[in-house]
């Protein structure tokens, strides 16, 4: 039986559309991590349907959104978080045959999402990776990709899904919504479930008639980080071979994936 690794976020989930949504305790976070728990168990469906086993990580937060009862009996869950540079995609590695990304959301500095960042929100005005604007996937599906595992499928608002579809040729998307300034424009989420379901299923079949393959990577990742806070920049451009751009813009140039995950890791956790 083949091995699929699904990682679940919660901005790019239907309906949900401000940051206290998205913080536990506060206003509107029952209802969405509803939603995220419905669209995680929606991708566990598909590949399941397609006679694969799921592991799946709770991927937003603390790691610990997801009530894993709720999910189809034979999931396993990875819940908070490991301390490894894999950080979103904790436990993948050559043993899976697919990667499957839910709740996905817009980079920081784009603005086809009221939720767009990366990473952490309130931490930098942009992030890019060889000049283009970086979202969490961007560095996701890389780093599945380092253990040769293809990312098959993506949901979340309709900024990310078109750059998925960029990143990642074959890849199959479902946008549950758009941004519209503050606002974001949702699917019904019984629609959402479907077509997730669905999704996964079409995805996990062109992956077995060979009509997606791992994208080829660059022979070096440049990752800078423009920091909304210039103390921040200035402890990160103090991590080994980081180069200080200016007073908020921080670079350095990674010779592999696990190398580029590391620096990430270390010059962004500060």
């Amino acid at each position: 039986m083949k091995k699929v690794y699904i990682d679940v976020d919660l901005e790019g989930c239907a309906g949900v559309s401000s940051w206290p949504e998205t913080h536990y305790g506060e206003k509107g976070y029952d209802l969405a991590v509803r939603e995220m728990t419905q669209e995680a168990i929606a991708a566990c469906e598909g590949a399941m349907a397609s006679g694969c086993s799921v592991v799946l990580k709770d991927a937003h937060e603390d790691g610990m959104n997801i009530d894993p009862s709720q999910l189809p009996e034979g999931v396993e869950i990875i819940r908070s978080w490991d301390s490894s540079p894999e950080e979103m995609m904790a436990g993948i590695d050559e043993t899976f045959a697919a990667a499957i990304h839910i709740g996905y959301h817009s980079p920081a500095g784009s603005s086809e999402t009221p939720l767009d960042h990366t990473v952490e929100h309130d931490w930098y005005s942009w992030v890019k990776l060889n000049g283009d604007l970086a979202s969490e996937f961007s560095f996701n599906w890389l780093c599945g990709a380092s253990y040769g595992v293809p990312s098959v499928f993506l949901s979340g608002d309709a900024g990310i899904c078109r750059r998925a579809a960029a990143a990642c040729p074959g890849i199959v998307t479902y946008a549950t919504k758009k941004g519209r300034g503050s606002a974001t424009w949702s699917k019904h989420p019984a629609d959402v479930f479907a077509g997730i379901k669905q999704g996964v299923t079409d995805a996990l079949q062109k992956l077995a008639r060979g009509a997606i393959k791992l994208p080829d990577l660059p022979d070096t990742f440049t990752v800078e980080f423009c920091f909304s806070s210039a103390g921040r920049a200035r402890a990160a451009a103090f991590y080994p071979g980081a180069e200080a751009v200016d007073e908020r813009r921080v670079r350095y140039t990674a010779k592999s994936v696990q190398e580029l995950l590391v620096a990430k890791m270390f010059m962004t956790e500060i």
